[in-house]
């Protein structure tokens, strides 16, 4: 392909040209009726399509391998090409090929890439498609993101490639744009969207100047983000480049919203996948918050709960303002009737950016004009709720178009075709010279049949009939064995095996007014499309408003189904730092669950800011700190929660470090990976996080990781962050004696014969045991080697008993409950796991120092 454009056909030296202008992406050329591909495209998409893999002559004395999709299913394509990661230049025909000597024009109208999609194939309904741009400048981190079947915009600056990394899960892009000599974050390398742009790029004036021309504005002060430097510059680069795949200057795209940490509860990339808010532990969507909660009645409203669950609000009073409609939704069940309206409403939002893109096809116009249509209903129930509600701005937004509404209910058919392109959606009655045209395209028939019948009785051939195609227009068609007689006047027009084919002049006459009649009709309609194109275009930000407000709506009234539905309590608000939750359920365990949901209370204040618990594996501890968390995320969402009742005071950020995974891609061990969420946790906590740490230490041997869950635990007391540590190691529970604010609390369970009943109740005080040898006996583990474990138990018990010691519990790992039995522990040199300590900034006691305290206390007993 890097041969001289003289050595190819015109046409391959056309798609040469066209292909080095886009040589990072797959190109598909327009050839009539077929998208086709060449040389290493074709064969690149032959693999990722199952498609056919042929040739098409030589170019430049080689064979040309090719592969091709029919134009008109070239979406379902697409949509596998891009699913796949790929991004596809569309390379359209412009001339007429009847008319053009040589090759036709073609150029590229779009770059369909991942992160730009508009079209409703191509995209999932229910979640946002976003391209991201990420740029550092010194210490800061510009993060911008586009959602381009929308039109919304937003950046964000952080402190830190950590914060940015939390950030970016958080949005989860199907694109990220990031400069080439950015140094990225752990994991963002393998990012299927990455998108490496020329560094060149990245400069605040130039960015500056793009959004200043995009929103026709001298500057940036009055979207209150001119200062965000870092972020400003990843926004133009981004809009740069969605202009760039779009060939548009995006119209729909009108505002820039700034987003700050400071406003929302911050969850980190990890205690976000634990807590399996819209996304499982295993990569999929069932069994998670959003999946329980999302019964709304459009896409707009779907992707739009979905945003406030992954971003809770610390703003009180905008919380509070969204608790207040979702009350008001629920009396009297006031929810009911807008939800049955917003289910004619459709994804308005999606619609109106084909619209402002001009890639609207007519079955959107047609939704929405049944959403307009539907408008004037929704109007009608919202006004049944009292001024001075919640939901005043709403009722504000929401109104209806019915000029518009009246234009698209006379303009178009009632169910038209997909596309434009064949006529047939334009109604009849709507413009005078649109009928006109078709009237004659249309009575072409009664005229055919009249003319067969009278040139059947003046030629006396029976056989003769009077036809149309594409190919050679009308025509008419007399047997083999009777073209002798046709008369003179019939001029030869196709022959073929059993039959001839001619044309009159009369008959010729017809063909140039019905086919000329039929393309005025099909140029009249596309003007006419347009032109309500146009009409909502003049009112394109009024609709994205309403579109907005529809979309709010739908999450409200959702929220207030599933609090009736759920019987979800609205909880309180107060400024006091701290949580009371009286009969808490963990809202997905509740509903996938056979067995009935046994619910627990929380009560943490200023004496009470750990809770150090135990309990045997299985026994719910892990459910119980779960559901604390994601009752507190949804408390700062507006949701109502799942308890008999709740106050849930200020949360900066929601931390967690919960179950076990490594990132050997990454050189990380689970217990590295453990120790990293540890250290993150331990420097940012404050008094106002809720943090959960689950089983800390247990990647690593019994003292050590004894050590490591005591000093961890120590540090999280000094900054008074609200804790629940759950853990095997029962010395733990000895912290409660010895540093203020701390607690125990164990779940219960029982034995039953030489089995474990679990009760899921958590009590005060610390567990008696942790039923290690019941719990594996249920998962499976051999009887004989529970037997043997029992032994070897008995034996070792006694040894204590004999040496005058009492046993002592190890970490969960631990066959038995019994310490390692080490007089002279604390004789050898300092512990090894100090400069590990070290490292993660906890230098106020050592492993060892822990371990000698622990020693001393065993002695006490």
């Amino acid at each position: 392909m890097s041969q001289a454009s003289a050595q190819h056909t015109p046409m391959m030296a056309q798609y040469l040209k066209i292909k080095r202008e886009h040589p990072d992406v797959l190109l598909f050329y327009r050839m009539g009726d077929f998208y086709e591909l060449f040389f290493d495209d074709a064969k690149r998409a032959a693999a990722l399509l199952d498609i056919t893999l042929t040739q098409r002559g030589q170019s430049a004395g080689k064979p040309i391998p090719m592969a091709g999709v029919p134009y008109h299913s070239a979406e379902g394509y697409l949509a596998r090409l891009v699913a796949a990661g790929e991004s596809v230049a569309i390379c359209e025909q412009m001339g007429d090929p009847n008319t053009t000597k040589g090759p036709v024009e073609r150029k590229v109208v779009r770059i369909v890439t991942p992160g730009t999609l508009y079209d409703e194939a191509l995209l999932d309904a229910r979640r946002d498609n976003l391209v991201v741009a990420l740029h550092a400048a010194g210490e800061r981190w510009g993060l911008a993101w586009l959602e381009l079947s929308s039109g919304r915009f937003s950046v964000l600056e952080v402190e830190d490639e950590t914060e940015a990394l939390a950030e970016l899960t958080r949005l989860d892009p199907a694109e990220l744009l990031v400069s080439e000599s950015l140094t990225l974050p752990p994991g963002l390398e393998a990012h299927q969207g990455l998108r490496r742009q020329n560094d060149w790029l990245f400069d605040l004036e130039s960015a500056t100047r793009t959004l200043c021309d995009q929103f026709a504005v001298q500057d940036l002060r009055g979207f209150g983000c001119a200062h965000l430097e870092s972020a400003i510059t990843a926004a133009g680069v981004l809009i740069d480049y969605a202009r760039d795949t779009q060939r548009s200057q995006l119209p729909h795209v009108t505002a820039i919203g700034v987003e700050s940490r400071d406003d929302a509860v911050v969850i980190d990339a990890a205690s976000r996948r634990n807590l399996e808010i819209g996304v499982n532990l295993g990569g999929g969507t069932d069994n998670t918050l959003a999946s329980v909660l999302d019964t709304t009645s459009t896409a707009m409203g779907s992707r739009l709960l979905k945003r406030w669950l992954n971003r809770p609000l610390r703003d009180r009073a905008q919380v509070s303002g969204r608790q207040a409609a979702v009350a008001a939704l629920l009396d009297g069940d006031g929810f009911v009737a807008p939800r049955e309206a917003l289910k004619a409403i459709g994804d308005v939002e999606r619609i109106l950016a084909r619209v402002a893109l001009y890639s609207a096809r007519p079955r959107d116009l047609a939704r929405l004009r049944d959403a307009l249509n539907a408008l004037p209903e929704l109007e009608t129930e919202l006004a049944r709720f009292e001024e001075g509600t919640a939901l005043d701005d709403l009722k504000r937004r929401i109104h209806p178009y019915p000029t518009l509404a009246d234009t698209l209910s006379r303009a178009l058919v009632e169910n038209p075709p997909v596309v434009i392109r064949d006529g047939g959606v334009i109604a009849e009655g709507f413009d005078a010279e649109l009928d006109e045209h078709r009237g004659l395209a249309e009575h072409a028939g009664d005229y055919l049949i009249e003319l067969e019948t009278r040139e059947r009785e003046r030629t006396g051939l029976t056989g003769l009939k009077v036809g149309y195609n594409r190919v050679h227009g009308y025509y008419i068609e007399i047997p083999r064995a009777q073209a002798r007689e046709a008369p003179v006047d019939y001029i030869r027009r196709q022959t073929l095996k059993n039959a001839e084919r001619f044309i009159i002049p009369e008959l010729k006459e017809f063909e140039d007014k019905a086919l000329s009649a039929k393309s005025r009709a099909l140029a009249r309609e596309k003007l006419l499309y347009d032109g309500l194109l146009d009409d909502l275009n003049a009112e394109l930000a009024t609709l994205q408003a309403t579109g907005q407000a529809l979309a709010a709506l739908d999450v409200l009234a959702t929220l207030a189904e599933r609090a009736r539905a759920l019987d979800f309590v609205r909880p309180e608000l107060p400024e006091t730092a701290g949580f009371t939750i009286r009969g808490g359920r963990h809202p997905v365990v509740e509903q996938v669950s056979d067995a009935p949901f046994v619910p627990n209370d929380l009560n943490m204040d200023d004496e009470r800011r750990m809770l150090v618990i135990t309990g045997p594996n299985m026994g719910g501890k892990s459910t119980y700190m779960r559901q604390a968390a994601l009752i507190t995320l949804l408390a700062h969402t507006g949701s109502f929660v799942p308890a008999d009742a709740a106050s849930i005071g200020p949360v900066d950020r929601i931390f967690t470090r919960i179950g076990s995974s490594d990132d050997l891609a990454g050189g990380r061990s689970t217990f590295m990976v453990e120790m990293t969420e540890t250290a993150n946790i331990l420097h940012n906590a404050t008094d106002h996080s809720l943090v959960l740490m689950d089983e800390i230490g247990r990647g690593t041997s019994t003292f050590d990781g004894l050590s490591l869950a005591w000093a961890s635990a120590e540090q999280l007391t000094r900054s008074r962050a609200f804790t629940l540590f759950a853990t095997h190691y029962f010395e733990m529970t000895t912290l409660a004696e010895q540093a203020v604010g701390v607690a125990n609390v164990h779940l219960t369970a029982t034995e039953h014969k030489d089995g474990i009943v679990f009760m899921h109740r958590v009590e005060d005080g610390p567990a008696s045991q942790s039923y290690g040898l019941q719990v594996a006996q249920l998962a499976g583990v051999p009887h004989s080697v529970i037997a043997r474990a029992r032994e070897k138990l008995a034996s070792l018990e006694q040894q204590e008993i004999d040496q005058g010691q009492r046993p002592q519990p190890s970490g969960e790992d631990a066959a038995s409950n019994s310490a390692p039995q080490q007089a002279d522990l604390f004789a050898s040199a300092p512990h090894p796991m100090v400069e590990s300590l070290g490292n993660l900034g906890l230098d106020d006691m050592t492993p060892r120092q822990a371990l000698e305290w622990l020693y001393h206390w065993k002695e006490r007993l």
